[in-house]
């Protein structure tokens, strides 16, 4: 913890503040940069804990064996990011990919010349649900287990539909465990690198692109400096969105019991 994480943070936080590098970062080009990360996070999260719920959900009511294999495949997943998965992407619905081909090829349909580019802001939201939705998979299964199948026979004896099951028991439930697992997913998008790297370049404006070309070999001292605040800038809004985390987490916990 003191190598890894105590220690950097400490030299970040003290190039940070040398110069004017902390007053730069707020610039006009460096906080659009935030704004995009920022944006693109939310987009992710949101998406990302709509299609993980619905998937989870879906997954949870088919039977062990096909828990088993999506949970293992969601874990995998997960954990599937950086360049191979922006080649991956590249290669498969790129201007070039092999389904863009084929689709040219059978039907006439030209991806490439298409209002959707994997190159823009929607293609790198596609690539990052990718990896974030079965990382809600994994994040959201032990909730909806939680749910009892006795509460909602029990409202059912009570005259209850199944929509006010939903909307007074089992959605107000499952609210706080979604919500920080958006957080989670807001997290994963935001720290991203390699693949918006690989892919977008500065196409799309992204603070991990900026704090990279900032702290790359050919700039100045002082763009290092900006560098290191950028990145102060995101460990102080990561440490804001785990707080709040952490306290809904603890929250479910407690209901769930």
């Amino acid at each position: 913890m003191l190598v890894g994480l105590v220690l950097p943070v400490i030299a970040l936080a003290t190039g940070a503040f040398e110069g004017d590098s902390l007053a730069s970062s707020v610039g006009s080009g460096y906080r659009h940069a935030l704004w995009g990360s920022v944006k693109l996070s939310l987009v992710c999260a949101v998406l990302g804990a709509v299609f993980g719920l619905l998937v989870a959900r879906a997954v949870l009511a088919g039977g062990a064996v096909l828990r088993r294999l999506v949970l293992t495949a969601s874990g995998v997943l997960a954990n599937f990011g950086g360049v191979p998965l922006a080649f991956m992407f590249i290669a498969t619905i790129g201007n070039a990919g092999i389904v863009t081909t084929a689709l040219h090829d059978w039907t006439g349909l030209d991806l490439a010349n298409s209002p959707f580019s994997l190159y823009q802001f929607g293609g790198l939201a596609v690539v990052y649900l990718y990896f974030l939705v079965p990382l809600m998979v994994i994040v959201i299964a032990p909730a909806l287990d939680g749910v009892r199948a006795e509460w909602s026979e029990a409202a059912e004896n009570l005259g209850a539909s199944r929509w006010q099951y939903w909307r007074h028991v089992a959605g107000p439930l499952l609210a706080p465990p979604v919500m920080a697992g958006a957080l989670l997913l807001f997290c994963g998008s935001l720290s991203a690198f390699a693949t918006a790297q690989a892919m977008v370049g500065a196409t799309v404006p992204l603070v991990t692109l900026q704090i990279a070309n900032a702290l790359s070999g050919n700039v100045s001292a002082d763009n290092a400096g900006v560098g290191a605040a950028l990145a102060i800038e995101m460990i102080i809004l990561v440490s804001i969105v785990m707080a709040v985390y952490w306290a809904i987490e603890r929250r479910t916990a407690r209901w769930l019991r």
